[in-house]
């Protein structure tokens, strides 16, 4: 039986891959759902999986819905040399693509891809972060209040990016020692950092308020979290155990469609976000600076302060210290620390 188009495209034009095996025969599992069981097998993040099951929607479509199965290095070529020369997306965006697709033909449809040396790579100016001064920083924190600013001050103060600052447990803050545990961050890597010590009381105090909030929670028969992985099966009561309860939860709690349990998901990234640019905007500060500026801060403000660059990449959490090098180019002493020879010119009489 020939498959056309028809048989795997779902109403709205959404991809649902079967098989052409005839009435009798079990259909194989629709081409996304391969795909999203696929990253789940190997752990990969929902943001990961998001991402690649949307690049594998627009390659389908980019090619009038053919299935991938009936491509190959060709139409991933052309699709990429076509995002790069006519999209002109940049180049990290062209390597999500190239990403997403290597794993559709390499983990999902089990047909690894072969040459891709004709490919064009898009190109771009390499960009360099943007950082605030300490006391632009300053500026900006002091027009926060609340959850914003809580996780603000662990955005410049440890260095966390904001899913990780939203994701974290009661349990992954050590108080006592002055630590911040991130579990399975970017690259699905642990890691501990620094939790600055004037956020400590501020930290004991909200932690104090989101136990009572739990607290009540319990009493109402909700005060459930999402666990990760199989923990879900392996330990279900630790999902109303204060330990694993988010640091920063939700406002409001909803009910979850597959157990029918009334949880707290974590905090909004808008929330932050929004608060954020307000204060950006507020301060006067002609810089484009967001949540993530405050971990740009972070790094360049240690080495300015004297730190290595290895210290600083563990603390960061980057696999390639190269990553890091990036900050030396943004600090205020230059990157070799080099003095301008216009400083040593007689003042003007």
């Amino acid at each position: 039986m020939v498959r056309s188009a028809a048989d795997w495209c779902g109403r709205g034009g959404r991809i649902a891959a079967v098989s052409g095996m005839s009435g009798s025969s079990p259909a194989r599992p629709k081409l996304l759902a391969q795909a999203r069981a696929s990253c789940r097998l190997r752990q990969l993040s929902r943001r990961t999986e998001q991402a690649y099951l949307s690049w594998i929607r627009r390659y389908v479509r980019f090619h009038g819905l053919r299935h991938p199965a009936e491509m190959g290095e060709g139409e991933v070529l052309s699709y990429l040399t076509d995002l790069a020369s006519r999209r002109r997306v940049s180049y990290s965006t062209q390597m999500q693509a190239l990403s997403a697709l290597l794993f559709l033909y390499r983990d999902v449809l089990r047909r690894p891809l072969g040459d891709l040396r004709g490919l064009v790579r898009a190109s771009g100016p390499r960009r360099l972060p943007v950082v605030l001064t300490p006391e632009e920083v300053a500026v900006v924190l002091g027009r926060l209040k609340g959850d914003a600013w809580l996780v603000a001050m662990l955005l410049y103060g440890a260095g966390l990016r904001l899913l990780e600052a939203r994701t974290l447990r009661v349990k992954d803050v050590d108080l006592a020692r002055g630590e911040v545990r991130v579990r399975r961050g970017k690259g699905a890597r642990d890691r501990v950092t620094v939790l600055p010590a004037r956020l400590r009381e501020p930290l004991a105090a909200h932690l104090a308020r989101v136990r009572e909030q739990h607290e009540r929670d319990l009493a109402a028969g909700a005060g459930r979290v999402e666990l990760p992985g199989a923990l879900e099966r392996k330990a279900p009561g630790w999902a109303a155990s204060w330990a694993w309860q988010w640091v920063f939860p939700a406002h409001r709690r909803y009910r979850d469609k597959v157990s029918g349990e009334r949880r707290r998901h974590h905090l909004d990234p808008t929330v932050v976000q929004r608060a954020i640019a307000a204060a950006v905007r507020a301060s006067g500060i002609a810089k484009r600076a967001t949540s993530h500026t405050l971990r740009h801060c972070f790094a360049t403000h240690l080495l300015e302060g004297g730190y290595d660059i290895r210290t600083v990449q563990e603390l960061l959490g980057h696999s390639d210290v190269s990553t890091t090098m990036i900050y030396t180019h943004v600090l205020n002493r230059g990157e070799l620390g080099v003095r301008s020879p216009a400083d040593g010119l007689p003042r003007d009489p």
